[in-house]
C-alpha cells in the first residue's frame, strides 16, 4: 500500500486533491455563512413565538414549524433536483458549485432552526423571568440573556451542522460541481483507483476531526465562563 502511494502521480493528483479540498471548503463556508443566520432567525422564532414564549404568536409558530418539518426531512440529493427550477430562476444556472451552495443553504437553514430551538428550550425559565422582572425589554432579553445562555451548546450544534455540510458537498458532482466527493468519484472510483478515493476519504476525516476538536474547545471555553 505504501508503494502504491509512493508511485502515485503526485504531480497530477496532488494539485487535483488540493483544488478539490479548496472547493469543498469554499462551498461549506459560503453555505454556512448564509444558513447560520437564516437558521438562527428561524430557531429564535420557533422558541419565542411558541405558547408561553416571549413573543407568543400561534400563527407564526405553526407556519415556521410547518416549513421546518416540511423541508428538513427531504434527502439532500432529492432536494438538489427539486430546487433546480428555483436555483435557475435565482442564480441563472442549475449546475456547478453555486447551485450546490444554494441547495445546501436550504437544507442547512431548516436543520439549524431545529437545533437552535432544541438548545434554547433547555434554558432555565427562571433566568428569563428574572430579566423580565428587572424591566428588560423582550429584544434585550433575547440578545443579552437567551442567546448568551445557549451559546456553548449552539457552538456544538453548529459544529455538527458544518460536518453535515461537508457530507452534502460530496454530492456536488451530480450537478457538475467539484469538491472532494467529485474527486473521489471521477479520479478514483470511475478510473478504478481506490487509493485515489482513499485520499479524499483521508482529507474528509482530517477535516472532520479538526472541526470537532475546535468546536469542542470553543464550547468548553464558553461554558467555563
Amino acid at each position: 500500500m505504501i508503494d502504491t502511494y509512493r508511485n502515485l502521480d503526485w504531480d497530477y493528483y496532488g494539485p487535483e486533491l488540493f483544488d478539490a479540498l479548496g472547493e469543498t471548503i469554499q462551498m461549506v463556508v459560503f453555505a454556512f455563512a448564509i444558513s447560520a443566520w437564516i437558521g438562527l432567525t428561524l430557531g429564535l422564532l420557533l422558541y419565542t413565538t411558541r405558547a408561553g414564549g416571549l413573543l407568543a404568536n400561534a400563527p407564526v409558530f405553526w407556519t415556521v414549524n410547518f416549513l421546518v418539518n416540511t423541508i428538513r426531512p427531504i434527502p439532500f440529493i432529492i432536494l438538489i433536483a427539486a430546487l433546480q427550477p428555483v436555483t435557475i430562476s435565482m442564480l441563472g444556472t442549475g449546475i456547478g458549485n453555486t447551485a450546490v451552495i444554494h441547495a445546501m443553504v436550504w437544507a442547512s437553514s431548516f436543520g439549524i432552526a431545529r437545533i437552535v430551538e432544541q438548545n434554547l428550550v433547555t434554558i432555565d425559565p427562571g433566568v428569563i423571568e428574572a430579566a423580565r422582572a428587572m424591566g428588560a425589554s423582550r429584544t434585550r432579553i433575547i440578545f443579552t440573556v437567551i442567546l448568551p445562555e445557549a451559546f456553548g451548546p449552539l457552538i456544538l450544534g453548529f459544529t455538527f451542522v458544518i460536518i453535515a455540510m461537508i457530507d452534502m458537498s460530496a454530492l456536488a458532482g451530480i450537478v457538475g460541481g467539484g469538491g472532494l466527493g467529485n474527486f473521489a468519484i471521477v479520479e478514483g472510483y470511475q478510473r478504478f483507483r481506490p487509493e485515489v478515493t482513499w485520499l479524499a476519504v483521508a482529507a474528509v476525516i482530517v477535516m472532520v476531526h479538526l472541526l470537532q476538536i475546535l468546536g469542542n474547545l470553543a464550547a468548553r471555553k464558553v461554558l467555563r465562563r
